[in-house]
């Protein structure tokens, strides 16, 4: 499952989840979220990727953060890195970003 969500000023700050895929070395989620920002220019996508597990602790399995302001629409390949911010050479997130102003 992954965890996506906003870190910014405290009315922007939130954090979702999408539905746990099991036994599959390539997930795909196709679901979307939607995040209304009061501050996008201190607004950064949080993104941690976890492993489910019904009888243990669900396993790390990379993170990024990305400023909002650096985000242009389309489909993007975010690379994810470990807990320490060590990039993985050979992981990324395919992901579709659209900006709706209001």
């Amino acid at each position: 499952f992954m965890q996506v969500g906003i870190a910014g000023v405290p009315n922007d700050t939130i954090m979702k989840r999408t539905k746990a895929i099991e036994d599959n070395w390539l997930p795909t989620w196709n679901e979307v979220f939607e995040f209304p920002l009061t501050v996008p220019e201190l607004a950064l996508l949080r993104i941690e990727v976890h492993e489910y597990d019904m009888s243990e602790k669900d396993d790390f399995g990379g993170q990024a953060c990305l400023p909002i302001w650096e985000l242009r629409s389309g489909i993007r390949a975010i690379p994810l890195h470990s807990q320490k911010g060590d990039k993985y050479n050979t992981v990324k997130l395919l992901m579709r970003f659209e900006f709706i102003n209001n």
